[in-house]
């Protein structure tokens, strides 16, 4: 009897759904992501024209896949949550690395510190540090107070596109 090889639907490392981040400059974004989340690049293949193809980089546990957008796409940043042990040295490193804030970290009804920051390919980062477990009906009657009502307000007046050039 031959032995069958089981092959696993998602391999290991990676997770079932996983972002794809296409920029204008992949080797910028790599350099971000190593610099601001302490990343670690996993692999990195180029186009013939010195392009990057596909690349994919670890940050705390998840692999962000990205490549090079082609000369006539239009740019298409992406919105990623990030769980951190520190939200706010996470914060300071990403600016540190070249990202500009969104939203200053703001502690939200729902039990996380949120602060969100642009990085330099115009991908916004929610940057999240878990500080309690609260179940649904607690999270809605923080939502009423005042303090938390007006934290959401803050953070939803944020602007996370930015304009197009004219």
């Amino acid at each position: 009897m031959i032995e069958k090889t089981v092959i696993r639907p998602v391999p290991e490392g990676y997770h079932a759904v996983m972002p794809w981040l296409i920029s204008s400059d992949t080797a910028r974004l790599i350099d971000f992501l190593v610099g601001a989340f302490d990343g670690q690049e996993l692999a990195r293949l180029h186009n013939e024209d010195g392009s990057v193809s596909h690349a994919e980089v670890r940050v705390e546990g998840s692999v962000l896949l990205m490549f090079d957008a082609r000369p006539h796409w239009p740019e298409t940043p992406a919105f990623l949550r990030l769980y951190v042990a520190d939200a706010d040295a996470a914060f300071a490193r990403a600016l540190h690395a070249g990202a500009t804030p969104v939203t200053d970290i703001t502690y939200l009804a729902f039990g996380d510190r949120i602060g969100r920051v642009r990085d330099p390919l115009g991908n916004v980062w929610w940057i999240q540090e878990r500080m309690e477990e609260l179940d649904l009906e607690e999270m809605n009657r923080r939502a009423q107070q005042p303090e938390y009502a007006d934290a959401m307000r803050y953070v939803q007046s944020a602007e996370l596109v930015q304009p197009r050039p004219s």
